[in-house]
């Protein structure tokens, strides 16, 4: 059979998240039109028995690191750069051409490539038959997809360029396995996607989401989270007066857990203020980072 690591690359707001999700047809990763959303590496496994193991990696958004959480973000995407068997370099076709282009040129990549035109489905007249003239030629891809991933558009298209890349081998991980992370991973990135749905301006970004127990029992799950922020005055935000915004969060974040792990859940959530976490090293060690 072929098996192999497939890691997603480009710009943040690329759509590199909703292809994972809409790859994979589960939602691994949480998905926000704000910048920076992914901060980590998740790895999404679709199996096809006696076929095909396909390891796929959403990464982080590139950007140019202003705290140490931004190198943190930055050193998942060069590990993801260096065990990568084929990577997919997503651009959402609205975006500047010559940008992209120099940030793709700029990874040097080693592997195979497939240029992923993503947004087809937002562009404007001739943008895609643009796009297709620009980046036709260039070195750092093999092949080039057009596809909507919000709207799963030509992703069997894309599928098929991927396995034809795809090298042989036995593989890395059971066929029931949808992840390599643990669930209360993707419980605290549901909590996290919530305070982007709910909050705007510079609060998301300030905020990280530490699940400090998780606990099956036979009628429920209990699970008691912190979201940490920098300020005080974050802190009032998040509460909200009489508590309305943290009761929202818990509200919008009980619906997607319960979805996900498929049990009934208590959710408990706490505020803390930790005072410059997005560049104490302890402390992003200590959120997982």
């Amino acid at each position: 059979m072929k098996a192999g690591f497939v890691n997603i690359f480009g710009k943040p707001n690329a759509g590199k998240s909703t292809l994972l999700n809409a790859l994979l047809g589960e939602k691994l990763a949480i998905v926000s039109p704000k910048v920076q959303t992914t901060r980590h590496r998740i790895k999404g496994f679709l199996t096809k028995p006696e076929a095909y193991q396909i390891i796929f990696s959403d990464t982080p958004g590139i950007i140019e690191t202003k705290y140490r959480l931004h190198e943190k973000m930055m050193a998942a995407v060069k590990s993801a750069l260096e065990d990568a068997d084929i990577a997919l370099l997503i651009i959402d076709v609205n975006d500047d051409f010559e940008e992209a282009d120099k940030l793709l040129e700029s990874l040097s990549l080693k592997v195979p490539s497939i240029l992923v035109l993503n947004k087809i489905d937002e562009a404007r007249n001739g943008r895609i038959a643009e796009a297709e003239h620009y980046f036709t030629g260039k070195s750092y891809f093999t092949k080039m997809v057009k596809v909507s991933a919000l709207h799963k558009h030509h992703l069997q298209k894309l599928l098929k360029a991927i396995i034809e890349l795809l090298p042989e081998g036995f593989p890395f991980y059971n066929e029931d396995d949808l992840s390599d992370l643990p669930t209360k991973f993707f419980v605290s990135e549901i909590i996290r996607e919530k305070v982007y749905e709910l909050f705007e301006d510079e609060i998301p970004y300030h905020v990280a989401v530490i699940v400090n127990e998780f606990k099956e029992k036979e009628t429920l799950v209990k699970i008691q989270a912190d979201i940490v922020v920098q300020r005080e005055t974050q802190k009032a935000i998040i509460i909200g007066d009489k508590g309305k915004m943290i009761k929202q969060i818990g509200i919008l974040a009980r619906r997607d857990i319960e979805n996900f792990v498929q049990h009934k859940i208590f959710l408990e959530l706490f505020v803390k203020v930790k005072p410059h976490w997005r560049d104490n090293e302890l402390q992003l060690r200590e959120y997982g980072y």
